[in-house]
């Protein structure tokens, strides 16, 4: 009877090579959001990196997209703000997949100007600090919306944009608090139409979970 040897034994896989999940691409889109709203990476280079993102195999892949950015420990959410208000307009676009600035504290400019593209943006104001007596949001929502999302306490002036055929959503309240900045919205809602708001009853279980 002839002997029976088991074949060979696959090869390891390098970490490199390993496949990419759902959640790991996830993991990249926030890193480069967060890039993008650290002024690290502009927003066509954003637009870039996450369609690589989005379609990548492994986490080698993953890790060239981000290989240029710093770990995440060292992000806005934990660097000291500065110079607010100061800098140049910061431009938001949609592109094809999207934008969003938040949750989390971002140093917070005079003027915001955003374009929704194809993907929408979302601005999220809810977790800064904005000793500013008002901040500019320029929005043009164009084929997909804008939303905007402010604290309680904090109130928009909407008076200045054009509804367009997307409209207008504004669920804010009036009620303003000492200190607090205006929000004053302008631009246009074209197709996508623009949402300015407080946050949901899920985003306020997650501020006070935080």
């Amino acid at each position: 009877m002839t002997a029976q040897f088991p074949g060979p034994s696959p090869r390891p896989v390098p970490p490199e090579g390993i496949r990419a999940s759902h959640d790991d691409r996830e993991a990249v889109v926030e890193r480069l959001r967060d890039a993008a709203a650290e002024g690290r990476i502009d927003f066509d280079e954003l637009d870039s990196r996450l369609g690589l993102a989005l379609t990548a195999r492994t986490h080698g892949e993953l890790a060239a997209i981000t290989a240029d950015l710093p770990t995440p420990h060292f992000s806005s959410a934990t660097a000291p703000a500065s110079g607010a208000g100061s800098r140049q307009p910061l431009v938001l676009k949609g592109g094809m997949f999207g934008a969003s600035l938040g949750p989390g504290r971002w140093d917070v400019p005079r003027h915001v100007i955003a374009h929704g593209g194809v993907g929408g943006v979302t601005l999220d104001f809810t977790r800064v600090e904005c000793r500013l007596p008002e901040v500019v949001v320029e929005a043009y929502a164009e084929t997909s919306g804008i939303t905007v999302v402010i604290p309680d306490g904090w109130v928009a002036d909407t008076s200045g944009i054009d509804p367009g055929v997307g409209g207008l959503t504004d669920k804010t309240t009036s009620d303003r608090l000492p200190g607090t900045p205006l929000i004053r919205l302008n631009g246009s809602g074209t197709m996508g139409g623009v949402v300015f708001r407080h946050p949901n009853k899920r985003e306020r279980r997650k501020l006070d979970a935080s």
